[in-house]
């Protein structure tokens, strides 16, 4: 008889956690990084990280820190905690990943120089059922401008520095070679 609850209680929480609501009321933290000097790497690397409150998502009442994701999937019903994201660049997909804290996510990507214009990159993060039409969207040929993304962050790049226009070595040999005409000028001039 024992067993039979236990089976029963596992299959109600299996049933309870995937009965998991959206996020439709999303609150973010954003900060990103862009490289700014292109002398010393090979891409220009994009990182953007995000803290997300759901307002219609209770996340509970505790006094000091929130229990376990598990837990709390348990105790509320399968609410969900961390919702599974994914971005949008420029019309390119990356997975965003989530972060050890219950709500951190990041998503970062990589271009070559060249490739990476300053100025803004919007960033549009999807949920997964977003992320789905959005992708039959894409397979079908249709407007993806009618889906909504659960929202967006804005990345100002700057730019990256390319160095100085004239390295060190030719400025080097340029002021040498001025020195050289000169002391061999008023050589010449003080013989002659």
């Amino acid at each position: 008889m024992a067993g039979a609850v236990r089976v029963l209680a596992a299959l109600l929480l299996a049933v309870a956690a995937c009965t998991a609501e959206t996020c439709t009321e999303p609150v973010i933290v954003p900060s990103y990084y862009t490289t700014s000097d292109a002398v010393i790497s090979s891409e220009v690397v994009f990182i953007v990280e995000i803290s997300l409150t759901c307002t219609n998502v209770r996340t509970g009442d505790y006094a000091v820190t929130p229990p376990s994701p598990i837990i709390m999937a348990m105790i509320y019903g399968g609410v969900l905690l961390n919702v599974a994201l994914y971005a949008d660049v420029n019309g390119k997909q990356f997975p965003v990943t989530r972060g050890q804290d219950v709500g951190r996510y990041q998503v970062s990507w990589s271009l070559e120089h060249k490739n990476a214009r300053s100025g803004t990159y919007e960033v549009k993060f999807f949920d997964e059922e977003s992320y789905s039409l959005l992708r039959k969207a894409q397979r079908n040929n249709e407007d993806i401008s009618a889906i909504k993304p659960l929202f967006t962050v804005n990345v100002d790049h700057r730019g990256a520095w390319n160095g100085p226009w004239v390295s060190t070595e030719v400025l080097a040999g340029l002021i040498g070679i001025l020195l050289y005409y000169t002391a061999y000028t008023a050589k010449s001039n003080i013989q002659a």
